[in-house]
């Protein structure tokens, strides 16, 4: 062996330099990570840079809106998604490996198996000649809540022509009980204190919002944006303590202004309107002598004037009202000591 070679095997002085002397570029292959729920066109800079600077970008069956949004930057991705994941990743390193700096567009799916594939080619690789370099870039993040754009349109998928048969036949109606159901199984996971538990029921609620929206879709007019819509307005109305110029010092401040905006919003409303008459029969009674409080009525009389007379009904709106005065719900309390009640034989 030849005394320089020697002294480049076992990595003497001047190494360094004969290796880069004698081997070219090995050439780059940039994986960039986007998230599906992000529009077309929204990249981080430094995403932007990587695809207009690259010598090639490498997709499979990119969407069109993607497309359209890499022309209008002067982009013009290579489509390779009648090859196997093996044959891309051997693409990539085989061109890469020429010294040139590729991209790969990630695919809505993640690209499964395509990692794998990689480091198969890029080992192969090794053996002869220094691989490519492998960089990983993420171009686009997932802001809170985006994952509910997945909800929305997995329900979509559901309902529209080829989905599920099951879904597409429900209604508003049809789908009551599973509304009440799914709420009162939110209430159970969150005595239970198991927050995976809580977690999964939430879900459970939630697809049901997202359920009732789709139908209204297809009838009422109006959908799941509009509903965001909505609630959003009313909690930015209903906290001008947080989103105007009103202060609030308490908790109580915060409720006494609810109340206040809320009846202002509601003038045209008579009596017990508002209320839905299919709460359970403690918390409706909590909400019907809530209202005649804070419209100054005697409590005790109206109670005596419901009971008629009999003392098993008064004595019942009388605790209501006594528990309504000391700041407890009576529903969650009744609730709490039949969770605790010891069954039979136990």
């Amino acid at each position: 062996m030849e005394p320089d070679q020697d002294q480049a095997a076992v990595g003497g002085p001047g190494a360094g330099e004969i290796l880069s002397e004698a081997l070219p570029d090995s050439g780059r292959i940039v994986l960039l990570l986007t998230t599906p729920r992000t529009a077309p066109g929204l990249l981080t800079f430094a995403a932007w840079e990587k695809l207009r600077a690259a010598d090639a970008v490498l997709a499979a069956d990119p969407d069109p809106a993607w497309l359209e949004a890499f022309a209008a930057a002067g982009v013009v991705p290579l489509d390779v998604a009648g090859l196997g994941v093996g044959e891309r990743a051997g693409r990539l390193v085989e061109d890469a490996s020429a010294g040139r700096e590729l991209v790969w567009w990630g695919s809505d799916d993640g690209d499964p198996g395509l990692t794998d594939a990689l480091a198969e080619h890029l080992s192969r690789r090794a053996v002869a000649a220094v691989p490519p370099e492998v960089e990983v870039l993420t171009g686009s993040y997932d802001l809170p809540g985006a994952r509910l754009l997945d909800l929305v349109s997995v329900m979509d998928t559901l309902r529209s022509p080829g989905g599920c048969p099951w879904d597409a036949e429900q209604t508003h109606t049809s789908l009551l009980p599973y509304l009440l159901e799914e709420a009162h199984e939110v209430i159970e996971a969150v005595e239970s204190g198991d927050p995976a538990h809580l977690q999964e029921e939430l879900g459970d609620l939630l697809l049901q919002v997202v359920f009732h929206a789709r139908v209204a879709e297809d009838g009422a007019g109006f959908g799941i944006d509009d509903v965001a819509a909505d609630i959003v307005a009313k909690l930015v109305r209903r906290h001008p303590h947080v989103f105007g110029d009103a202060t609030a010092g308490s908790a109580a401040d915060v409720e006494v202004s609810w109340e206040t905006l809320k009846a202002a919003e509601k003038s045209g409303r008579q009596g017990f309107e508002g209320i839905p008459a299919t709460l359970p029969a403690l918390a409706k009674a909590q909400k019907m002598l809530g209202r005649l409080t804070r419209a100054g009525a005697d409590v005790d009389q109206a109670i005596e004037q419901a009971a008629k007379g009999d003392e098993l009904a008064a004595a019942l709106l009388r605790l209501v009202a006594l528990a309504r005065v000391s700041g407890e719900d009576a529903e969650a309390a009744l609730r709490s000591a039949l969770g605790r009640m010891v069954p039979p034989g136990q």
